[in-house]
């Protein structure tokens, strides 16, 4: 891959260099195809094609590091569209659960409930960076999944 290629997939399409809050633009960003795969494919397709997208953050990202001024830089999206995906892969698809799963993840990724916070401070390099937002998406999985009942 070029490195533009890699840019591209890392900032996830250019989305991580908006401000502020560019996790939160790499989530909202993520939401699109995320829904049309989930839609057409199902929750298991869109979850098999998140963790192709983690094992691709990890080992693309480690390229994409090597010239970042910051060890967790925040253009680095694709661990947001991971996680955001992840969760959404639990939510119906109504307007409602959509937005739940947004925002679902989104706090699951600033709060960092454990694991996700050891692997932040204790992982590093584009592993730990891809790590802890897949984590976050798991719990925000779970949490949509049992708010199910609540959903319109």
């Amino acid at each position: 891959m070029t490195t533009r290629a890699i840019e591209l997939l890392i900032t996830w399409f250019g989305s991580g260099y908006l401000k502020p809050a560019s996790g939160t633009w790499g989530s909202l960003a993520s939401l699109p195809l995320g829904i049309l795969l989930n839609w057409a494919l199902g929750p298991s397709i869109l979850v098999g094609t998140a963790l192709v997208l983690y094992v691709a953050g990890v080992v693309l990202g480690g390229v994409y590091l090597v010239t970042a001024e910051h060890p967790d830089p925040d253009d680095f999206v694709l661990d947001e569209v991971v996680g955001q995906w992840i969760t959404l892969s639990a939510a119906p698809l109504s307007l409602v659960g959509i937005l739940v799963a947004f925002l679902v993840f989104r706090l699951f990724d600033i709060v960092k409930p454990w694991p996700a916070s050891w692997i932040d401070r204790r992982m590093h390099g584009a592993l730990g960076v891809m790590s802890d937002d897949l984590v976050a998406g798991v719990y925000g999985a779970l949490a949509v999944f049992l708010a199910g009942g609540l959903f319109p």
